[in-house]
């Protein structure tokens, strides 16, 4: 029997507060476009700073959650995304938008890294992590349909992730100190105070933290400009254009609900090499969109794909090291890859145009299809997948041994003679009597 598995919700609220800036990134490079006195390569800029000092946050505390301490990273970090994401939000300065922007990545790095270790000690990380994409993929959603309506400036989404941060605080109460002793028996808190060691399956981390860096710099060149495609290369309002990446988030739920109910039936190969080569498609049929029709297909196909396979991949750099660090190294290379997108979307579009750039990208994932998928595959045999054998813990009961006395009064040897046709003749013969039954 199999131990009850707890939601752990603390962690997926920090995933849903670490993911939010770059699942803004659209809405928050055209603001910062529009309502700054920045061009489109400046304020793709500035996206980039956000996310690549998210990404050096990642790659400093790979190693180090346990020895800080699970609950206050995640404060700290809570509290760097609130104060820097909302100072840029209330100014105007350019300077101090870039300052609270470089901050607030900071903020989510941190964030994410403490979410990315917790979730790769869990029985089960995919759950858990698409748990944590489909509240993030809920609340991106919800707010691409608010803040259109809120009127002109570039403060309404870098606002809403300072919000998110502040609401999130309280959860980090059920999260461990440095060096408490809470749950010792469980298997995550054995792995934490485990003494240290060299990280595993070193190969195909790197390997895989190579390809993610590349995967995540694909996705985000496209999800930097894509706002910008709905308005200028398909004629769309921005309403337009917030309607469609709303619904785009809401397949991307429905995509990722799916994946938590696949699981692991298909294992990790198919649906990261599969989905990756999928992707590919959408984001050339999305960066070449002249209409309503043919961006929104683009985009929701994308969308609905892109989780998924994520899920998977977080899934599987978790299940290369139960300690996390594996999970934060691989997380922190997406983080980095991401923060070059929008930077290099703004470029590739620039040199060779919109369809010129989705089908430099498409090619670009198509390459890195097969390592991905080589690392799934070689994991896969090396090792079981985390739900696979779940650890039960079962204690130890120690029964004493009592003797009890039997007090029998010995049989006579022909009760216990040997078989035999002469025993078989011999009852036979005597037959039934009045003391026979």
């Amino acid at each position: 029997m199999s131990a009850r598995t707890t939601t752990p919700w603390p962690l997926v609220a920090l995933f849903t507060a670490g993911y939010l800036a770059p699942y803004l990134l659209p809405t928050t490079v055209g603001r910062l476009s529009a309502g700054l006195p920045l061009s489109a390569t400046e304020a793709g800029s500035i996206g980039s700073a956000l996310l690549l000092s998210s990404a050096t946050a990642g790659f400093l505390l790979a190693s180090r959650v346990d020895r800080f301490g699970p609950r206050g990273l995640a404060r700290g970090g809570l509290l760097l995304a609130a104060a820097g994401y909302g100072t840029a939000a209330l100014t105007t300065t350019v300077p101090l938008v870039v300052l609270g922007a470089i901050v607030g990545g900071l903020g989510s790095g941190t964030i994410t890294s403490v979410a990315a270790t917790g979730i790769a000690g869990q029985r089960d990380p995919h759950r858990t992590t698409t748990l944590g994409l489909l509240g993030v993929s809920a609340l991106a959603g919800a707010l691409y349909l608010t803040i259109p309506h809120l009127g002109p400036g570039h403060g309404h989404p870098l606002a809403a992730i300072a919000v998110t941060a502040l609401l999130v605080l309280p959860v980090t109460r059920s999260l461990p100190a440095a060096g408490a002793p809470e749950a010792p028996h469980t298997p995550a808190a054995r792995t934490l105070r485990a003494p240290a060691t060299p990280l595993p399956h070193r190969r195909a981390g790197l390997v895989l933290a190579a390809a993610m860096l590349c995967w995540s710099l694909a996705q985000n060149s496209l999800w930097g400009v894509s706002g910008r495609i709905g308005l200028q290369q398909a004629g769309l309002t921005e309403v337009t254009v917030g309607a469609v990446f709303a619904v785009a988030l809401g397949a991307g739920l429905l995509g990722v609900i799916g994946a938590g109910a696949l699981g692991q039936r298909l294992g990790r190969a198919l649906p990261i090499g599969a989905g990756t080569a999928l992707i590919a498609g959408c984001i050339a049929l999305s960066a070449a969109a002249t209409d309503l029709t043919s961006f929104a297909t683009g985009e929701i196909a994308w969308n609905t794909v892109y989780p998924v396979v994520l899920s998977y991949v977080i899934g599987l750099a978790a299940s290369l090291d139960r300690r996390g660090r594996w999970a934060v190294l691989v997380g922190s290379a997406s983080s980095l890859g991401t923060a070059c997108g929008p930077l290099a979307g703004s470029l590739l579009s620039a040199r060779v145009g919109y369809p010129g750039m989705g089908v430099i990208l498409a090619l670009g994932l198509l390459l890195i299809t097969g390592p991905m998928t080589a690392v799934a595959l070689r994991t896969r045999r090396a090792a079981p997948l985390p739900q696979e054998h779940p650890v039960v813990e079962h204690a130890v009961v120690e029964i004493p041994v009592v003797e009890i006395p039997l007090d029998a009064v010995p049989a006579p040897r022909t009760a216990y003679d040997t078989a035999g046709p002469r025993q078989a003749t011999a009852g036979a013969a005597a037959g039934p009597g009045p003391g026979s039954r």
